[in-house]
């Protein structure tokens, strides 16, 4: 059985470009260009609570990476670096080398260096923290949304979780959409040219990982606003159409997580701009609301004109039982 060491060695042990020292010393050492900020974030994936224990152990590489990746996508950041520490429960070496080529494939669709980490025996459990930069005072926070301003979200919100839906037994999916969702599911795609093309556009932004709805709440208790979301506004026609449930597709779009869609406030002034940069990134962003004073709430307007308040819903590892 092959050593800790030599594992690290030959696994995940890749020339780096950004970084004056890598892996193979007791720390790394970066340096963030001149001007910049950095911008740090951890998101920890356990098998059982975030993936199913038997998931591919290439898609589980990537999106390991990349839900971290879309952390920093939210922030307006550049990602540049990445340490991860793993639990394994054994040196299963054909899946540790087929879990660092979708890790490392991540790490080059990104331009990300990694640059240390840790393993050690236990159970299946995954946490890298990533690092980027961002120009000094050009980050996109939770807290800048205020009345007025536009609330967008970028692509289809829905499809992880509808995907989720599928493999657990609880809906079918039409045969042209399944691949569709179950791609949300274990290889999502972060945002990472949105979030940059974003910078002096949006007010606030985060990433969509645990509901649209309870996502939302986070932007409006940090900016201490409230908002109307416009039911006739949300992406839901393909979620529809690929679970012939319209009530399913709503609760995906606003209950389901894991898609890491960009979820974001903008004053209306910047609608061209909005325009401009959705047709340049062949991405489709969607005005699906607006922000009001803190004192209106959270409120659905249906298709039909009628305002009704809604709970903010989503994901709670405490909360919900997890």
């Amino acid at each position: 059985m092959p050593s800790e060491f030599a594992l690290i060695r030959r696994h995940f042990t890749r020339p780096a470009r950004h970084t004056d020292l890598a892996v193979g010393d007791d720390a790394a050492l970066i340096r963030p260009a001149p001007g910049m900020q950095l911008a740090i974030s951890t998101d920890m994936l356990v098998a059982g609570t975030h993936f199913f224990p038997d998931t591919d152990p290439t898609d589980l590489g990537w999106k390991t990476l990349a839900v971290n990746v879309s952390d920093l996508a939210a922030m307006g950041a550049q990602p540049r670096w990445v340490v991860l520490a793993a639990s394994l429960p054994g040196a299963d070496e054909a899946w540790i080398e087929a879990f660092a080529g979708g890790f490392f494939a991540c790490c080059e669709a990104f331009d990300i260096d990694a640059i240390g980490g840790d393993t050690t025996r236990g159970p299946l459990n995954l946490c890298p923290t990533i690092f980027g930069e961002v120009p000094t005072g050009a980050a996109i926070t939770r807290s800048g949304a205020r009345p007025g301003d536009d609330l967008w979200v970028s692509g289809a919100p829905g499809r992880a979780a509808l995907g989720l839906a599928h493999l657990r037994g609880d809906t079918h999916l039409a045969d042209t959409y399944r691949d569709d969702c179950l791609a949300a599911l274990h290889r999502p795609q972060p945002r990472v040219a949105l979030g940059l093309g974003l910078r002096g556009i949006a007010s606030a932004m985060l990433d969509v990982s645990d509901g649209l709805l309870g996502d939302l709440d986070h932007i409006l208790e940090s900016s201490a606003v409230g908002a109307v979301i416009d039911e006739a506004n949300l992406p839901l026609a393909p979620l529809v159409a690929a679970c012939g449930d319209p009530a399913r597709a709503f609760a995906a779009c606003t209950g389901g997580g894991d898609d890491y869609e960009l979820l974001f406030t903008a004053p209306p002034t910047q609608r061209a701009a909005l325009a401009d940069l959705s047709a340049r990134l062949a991405l489709p962003l969607h005005r699906i609301g607006s922000i009001t004073p803190a004192t209106r709430g959270l409120h659905l307007r249906d298709t039909g004109g009628t305002l009704r308040e809604l709970a903010a819903r989503g994901y709670d590892h405490f909360g919900n039982g997890a």
